[in-house]
């Protein structure tokens, strides 16, 4: 699920082999589509575009190399092999060269597309593989892994993203004292083990599906979720039934706005605020 810059419209696939774009306004009164107008073979990968330059980066076939094209070329400019299936890229929006690129390794890859003979940085830490990366800044990456878990990281100082000290006393051969520790920022409360759950960010908020059929928010300073979201109506006898029948597949913030676009797994699409 993604927007257009100027968010009018927004467009989603899926395994149904089509990419439909819709009319923000016209949703919101009356759900109708406008158009399919690609057709593929199979179900749709990742695609991002970058802003500053005519070039677009998506993993390819083989799932282990990284493709960048120039839209005026034929053949791609750039392949970086990443020995390792590729779930996510997104480019850094302060600048077209940097990319991040989340992998079923349970690593994040963070290159200068000008010399990809090796990464930057190689961000460790999630158990699992990372399914979404997202920058909420040009320094502020955000990746979410199958590990139920999301992270924040410094791609400045290519560093985990920590939380403030915590003052903890220890006792060590009957001798007690304080130290301070400071743990990396973890965001823990949804439920992610298997599939593709979707993540959003804006500079402040980090919002992610479930398997539970929810969408939680984070605030990035606070490791639990602020508020949540489940899918569903009043009229469902039961409930329990229906969180264990789907799980939510794609969410999208609107730019500098409260507003969220939400999908899961039944084909349902929802409009939702955050209120303050």
């Amino acid at each position: 699920m993604k927007e257009c810059r100027d968010d009018e419209l927004f467009a989603t696939a899926g395994v149904s082999r089509c990419i439909k774009v819709f009319d923000f306004s016209s949703v919101v009164n009356e759900p109708a589509d406008i158009q399919c107008p690609i057709s593929y073979k199979s179900s749709t990968t990742p695609l991002k575009y970058s802003f500053h330059e005519l070039c677009n980066v998506s993993k390819n076939a083989s799932k282990q190399l990284v493709k960048v094209w120039c839209t005026r070329q034929e053949e791609s400019v750039l392949n970086i092999d990443m020995k390792s299936n590729i779930c996510c890229v997104k480019y850094n929006p302060g600048s077209g060269n940097f990319i991040a690129v989340g992998s079923a390794d349970h690593h994040i890859y963070h290159y200068d597309l000008r010399n990809i003979s090796q990464p930057l940085h190689v961000f460790s830490g999630h158990k699992k593989a990372v399914s979404y990366v997202k920058f909420l800044s040009n320094n502020e990456l955000a990746s979410a892994s199958t590990d139920s878990t999301l992270r924040l990281w410094d791609v400045k100082d290519n560093l985990p993203v920590r939380l403030l000290p915590e003052l903890v006393l220890a006792k060590l051969f009957n001798i007690y004292f304080f130290f301070f520790s400071f743990q990396v920022r973890t965001f823990r409360g949804h439920t992610n083990e298997k599939n593709f759950v979707g993540l959003t960010v804006n500079s402040e908020y980090l919002a992610c599906g479930s398997e539970t059929n929810e969408v939680y928010v984070y605030h990035k300073e606070i490791t639990r979720p602020v508020t949540s979201h489940r899918f569903g109506t009043p009229e469902m006898d039961n409930a329990e039934e229906e969180v264990g029948s789907y799980f939510i597949s794609a969410v999208c913030w609107k730019s500098d706005s409260p507003t969220m676009l939400t999908a899961n797994s039944q084909g349902t699409i929802k409009v939702l605020v955050l209120a303050a």
